[in-house]
């Protein structure tokens, strides 16, 4: 790629992802945090792989939802503010709204376009809401606005986000959470469950080749922000489960001897090697409850569909005891 590129490339590209992807890719297996595929092409490629016919776990969730939206209303409670981590679902998020008529709406996602983007469109349905995006990293500590102090508030988590991180920085994120909602805070999150191994890889490497795109969109933004030397046609998706540590796992294999170039640095990949883009954990019934708790949670309540596909599970940030 053009050295100009990269010149031109560097006065506007955000510094964080800079410094993950030069990070990432020095390492023994390169590895690009998952956050950063969900640039504003990202985040709509991604809307579309929820649409796909494999892609079960938001066709599964919404039904979850819709289904016991009184029930999860009751535990919950209405009122408040509802917080959610990550830009709004088109089809989620105003279930959770209808169903606890909260005060205030707080979205909070790191792509700002497509943040205010959503925020804009679901005040269209919801003209009375008070809504107030937040641009931010959800993975770090920030403030919430000064208008829901007071509030009771309930954190939004749905999608089986949870299951991107590995369980040490699930951990993490969940005790972030717990500090940003504080004491008497609950948390509405959605988790996917272990099984058939067919259907779990066709939903992560579809017919149409969406989930490919998504992937591959990481290697244009690379090139387009970050003015990278590559060539995205030496890449392809590929879909792994790892049975070992329970997850499928995203990957842009190198299909033939390639190498990257960053601000003078040379990343070589020999043909089958890899890029780790992102993991999607999934979680028995007792190990959703222990991750939970890990993170300062208590579970109360959890709704399941039939086919015990995927679990919404409600859990409060119960005041520290001082023994058992």
């Amino acid at each position: 790629m053009p050295e100009t590129l990269e010149a031109e490339a560097s006065t506007t590209a955000d510094p964080a992802f800079r410094a993950d992807v030069a990070r990432g890719l020095a390492q023994a297996q390169p590895a690009i945090p998952a956050r950063w595929l969900y640039d504003t092409r990202g985040s709509e490629l991604f809307d579309d792989i929820t649409r796909l016919e494999e892609y079960y776990p938001t066709r599964t969730e919404t039904a979850i939802m819709r289904d016991n939206a009184h029930a999860i209303a009751a535990a919950a409670g209405k009122g408040g503010a509802l917080i959610e981590f990550g830009a709004g679902s088109a089809t989620k998020t105003p279930l959770m709204i209808d169903a606890l008529e909260p005060d205030h709406y707080v979205p909070i996602d790191i792509s700002g376009d497509y943040l205010r983007a959503s925020a804009a469109d679901l005040q269209k349905d919801h003209p009375h809401l008070a809504i107030d995006p937040v641009e931010a990293d959800f993975t770090k500590p920030f403030d919430l606005p000064d208008e829901i102090a007071g509030l009771t508030r309930v954190g939004f988590f749905p999608g089986s986000t949870i299951g991107n991180f590995v369980p040490r920085s699930a951990t993490d994120l969940l005790r972030t959470f717990r500090d940003i909602l504080r004491d008497g805070s609950k948390l509405l999150i959605g988790m996917d469950r272990i099984k058939d191994l067919d259907r779990l890889r066709a939903a992560y490497d579809d017919r149409e080749g969406v989930t490919a795109a998504f992937n591959k969109n990481l290697l244009t933004r690379m090139r387009r922000e970050l003015g990278a030397g590559l060539d995205e046609d030496a890449f392809v998706h590929e879909a792994r489960w790892n049975e070992m540590l329970g997850r499928i796992e995203m990957h842009l294999v190198a299909i033939r001897d390639t190498e990257m170039h960053l601000d003078g640095q040379r990343f070589a990949f020999a043909k089958g090697e890899t890029i780790h883009t992102e993991n999607s954990h999934k979680y028995g019934p007792r190990g959703a409850r222990c991750l939970l708790l890990a993170g300062g949670w208590t579970p109360t309540h959890e709704w399941t569909d039939p086919a015990r596909d995927f679990a919404f599970i409600l859990a409060e940030a119960q005041p520290n005891r001082f023994a058992p």
